[in-house]
């Protein structure tokens, strides 16, 4: 079976954070040590095959997403984290790095419901599509406990704490509604920043825009931070999918999470190259948003990434019941906060001009989707387009 191991690693305990240089120096250092390794045997000589790395660096350290083919998800685990750690000790300048986790991580109540149905009359179905369907489907009430919706609204809660680099702000509380309002970035909507009950509770007109509370706030934050594991859990399986059939998007007969979802006129070119490099601008990107480094979208791709991200916190918010206006408002001022304009839009349209006809199409062609806005943002090294005066064509064929 095929499992995706995540695996947290970090800097020796007092070591400086890494700057930019030392962050692409090791992603490079981690890439070379996986690719040496092949196939892994483990206790008893069972196999198990390593078909893919994504390595997202960040100042303390580093996430790595191995996908292995395994005969059990304890070995999975087990073999990914002492292969990790030989490939720190392989390295001079990794050697003193820890690995700190290496795990299998299911994120869906779904999961849960798989397991305990497993062979069961309740069983989920097993076509892709139809599972999908059966998953995020609306829950039926009728037979839930009083606990279940409140234990979904606090684990959102819980969760936006991770979101390090956005404030309050970020998601339209004014200053002032709540403590901690007014934090610095690195302090996400945690529940220190809600208000006290009845502080908000006052009418307002019927055309005025929603008050975004600090709790709303915090619903969206952990939303962000749950619908990403999501996220890229199935931008992998959309990996995988490609690979199987050695198929581009247009052509793949298989179930796709996401990537069917980019804009169609370029579906023909939607190889696995190019999903492998959009997933790990999927995993950059919110890991910049985790880990307090974020300050502005790197790239188009990056743009489309936040766009299926946001999609993600509705459904999500929505399956169990906790999108209301004011957390849908927050979601909208976030969006509004991280996007710098909607020019990314223009590639739904079916001509090669925007639907305005300004030719907006023509300026964000396929080739510059991994190509750094401008020479300050950041762009993950496995995903960076090749500049043209380098001799190799800046395509996802490259």
């Amino acid at each position: 079976m095929t499992y995706v191991v995540t695996v947290e690693i970090r800097i020796p305990e007092g070591a400086p954070e890494l700057d930019g240089l030392h962050r692409v120096g090791a992603t490079a250092l981690l890439e070379q040590g996986f690719a040496s390794v092949a196939g892994i045997e483990g206790a008893d000589g069972m196999e198990m095959d390593l078909f893919d790395v994504a390595v997202a660096v960040h100042p303390g350290g580093a996430i790595l997403k191995v996908m292995v083919a395994a005969p059990s998800l304890e070995f999975a685990e087990e073999a990914v984290g002492s292969v990790s750690e030989e490939v720190l000790e392989r390295s001079e300048l990794l050697a003193e790095w820890t690995v700190e986790s290496s795990e299998v991580q299911l994120h869906t109540d779904a999961a849960r419901e798989s397991l305990e149905a497993a062979d069961g009359p309740g069983a989920p179905p097993s076509d892709p599509q139809a599972r999908r369907a059966h998953h995020t489907a609306k829950p039926d009430t009728a037979d839930e406990t009083e606990q279940e919706t409140p234990d979904h609204e606090a684990a959102f809660r819980t969760l936006a704490a991770r979101l390090r680099s956005f404030g309050p702000a970020a998601f339209g509380v004014e200053t002032g509604t709540g403590p901690g309002s007014g934090a610095a970035p690195d302090a996400g909507p945690g529940p220190d920043v809600r208000p006290e009950p009845g502080e908000h509770e006052r009418p307002r007109a019927a055309d005025a825009p929603p008050v975004i509370t600090p709790e709303s706030a915090e619903l969206a934050a952990g939303s962000l931070v749950y619908g990403a594991e999501v996220l890229i859990d199935e931008l992998y399986d959309d990996v995988q999918a490609l690979a199987e059939e050695d198929a581009t998007v247009a052509e793949c007969q298989g179930h796709l999470w996401h990537l069917d979802q980019l804009p169609s006129r370029h579906a023909q070119q939607y190889n696995e190259l190019f999903a492998r490099r959009f997933l790990v601008t999927a995993i950059a990107l919110t890991t910049r948003f985790t880990d307090g480094s974020f300050r502005r979208l790197g790239c188009l791709a990056e743009e489309l990434v936040l766009k299926l991200l946001l999609e993600q916190a509705h459904v999500t918010l929505d399956l169990h019941g906790l999108l209301d206006e004011d957390v849908a408002a927050a979601l909208g001022r976030f969006a509004g906060e991280v996007y710098e304009d909607m020019d990314f839009a223009w590639l739904q349209d079916t001509g090669e001009d925007g639907a305005d006809g300004r030719g907006g199409g023509a300026a964000l062609g396929f080739g510059t989707w991994f190509t750094p806005f401008d020479d300050a943002r950041y762009v993950h090294p496995y995903a960076l387009d090749e500049m043209p005066e380098t001799g190799v064509p800046d395509t996802a064929e490259n």
